[in-house]
């Protein structure tokens, strides 16, 4: 299986509801990196897995519209923990209707899956993984 990770990053604020969430539960700010991995079973027609230029670019995209945000006023995710888990899943269902859309190029028809990673520190991330 071969692979390409691409990265950017996302800085929010947000909150938490639950006791599972401690002093997370107010009001506060994220800063995650955000490494998107494209992954086919085979090379294509030009010996790459994905356009690096285009996949950098939709990531770029989905994370501008998710950065310098309150994500409590987004009434996408009204009544959501916006935890890392659930942001990795966004990012990747949102790149995964961009590939499919043909918006990562021509090439893009024979990604076999995608995974999502956001980083919350150097000692702690969550990433998400999906067919497509």
């Amino acid at each position: 299986m071969f692979s390409v990770t691409v990265r950017d990053h996302i800085m929010i604020a947000h909150s938490f509801s639950g006791e599972v969430f401690g002093p997370a539960q107010r009001l506060h700010g994220a800063t995650f990196v955000v490494d998107a991995t494209f992954r086919r079973p085979e090379l294509d027609d030009d010996n790459i897995v994905v356009d690096i230029g285009r996949a950098s670019e939709q990531l770029h995209n989905i994370c501008s519209g998710l950065s310098y945000r309150n994500l409590d006023d987004d009434p996408e995710f009204t009544g959501v923990n916006t935890s890392t888990e659930f942001l990795a899943k966004v990012i990747a269902d949102r790149l995964a209707v961009r590939a499919q859309a043909g918006e990562l190029g021509p090439g893009a028809t024979g990604l076999s899956g995608l995974s999502v990673t956001l980083h919350e520190s150097h000692i702690a991330w969550a990433t998400y993984e999906r067919d497509l």
